[in-house]
């Protein structure tokens, strides 16, 4: 067993490849949440881009702080017709849902999991950027883009598009309703917030606020706990009977 051993450890360490290989599988592995996102976006951004250049400016990654919260927003596309603030989600599966409803429920195999609803959270973004523009939110448009081909069952009017279609979603306001395009595209660059601290703070309550949501029960709002039952542990609302909420243990 030795002798196979050593051969493979030095098979391994002079094998430039195969050590790039494995290094980026442990990467993938252990930011695999971060790199799905990551290239939702950049997805996104790559169809954007392509919107003409005359008539539409394009901001990405843009952190900006209104009161006491801060917004991330994805991409936002700024023109004479309208600014398009967009969100991007990267899922995968069977999402079901509605623009109203707090969270979506995405179907992956046997396991189901609870997302905030991402239409409501981009409303939020919209109306950030209506406080930080002083603009009516009527001229700011909710988008959430999903470019993976997951399987949608959602209930929304118009605000959920593919990275493939999303263009053609933009293009179609021909309305021109902002006449200081310049002056909103200064006020959003200098609102950026760049501070990297700043950024680590956002993510590390976003990060807060998603593990307190998975652990309150979508249907009342109840403690989730562990359980056993006749087929095995399952993960049920403390409120039972009252609730009869439950989930599959991962």
């Amino acid at each position: 067993m030795s002798v196979f051993v050593n051969e493979f450890l030095k098979y391994f360490l002079t094998n430039p490849l195969v050590i790039f290989i494995f290094i980026s599988s442990i990467i993938c592995i252990l930011y695999e949440k971060e790199i799905i996102g990551w290239l939702g976006e950049h997805w996104t951004k790559q169809s954007v881009n392509k919107l003409p250049t005359n008539r539409y400016r394009i901001l990405n990654d843009i952190l900006i702080s209104t009161g006491n919260s801060t917004h991330q927003i994805d991409h936002i596309v700024v023109s004479i017709y309208g600014i398009f603030c967009i969100e991007t989600k990267q899922f995968n599966g069977f999402i079901t849902g509605s623009k109203h409803s707090k969270n979506w429920t995405r179907y992956y195999g046997e396991r189901k999991y609870n997302y905030p609803n991402p239409i409501k959270q981009n409303y939020g973004h919209v109306k950030a950027l209506s406080q930080l523009l002083n603009i009516d939110e009527s001229k700011i448009f909710n988008i959430v883009c999903i470019p993976s081909r997951a399987k949608l069952r959602i209930q929304h009017d118009g605000e959920l598009v593919r990275y493939d279609t999303i263009n053609d979603k933009i293009l179609s306001y021909k309305e021109p309703i902002i006449n200081n395009v310049d002056e909103i595209i200064d006020i959003i660059i200098k609102s950026n917030i760049k501070d990297k601290n700043i950024k680590k703070e956002h993510i590390n309550n976003i990060r807060n606020n998603a593990n307190n949501n998975y652990n309150k029960c979508p249907k009342c709002g109840g403690k989730l706990v562990n359980k056993k039952g006749k087929y095995g542990y399952f993960i049920g609302c403390s409120n039972y009977p009252e609730c009869n909420y439950t989930r599959s243990v991962k």
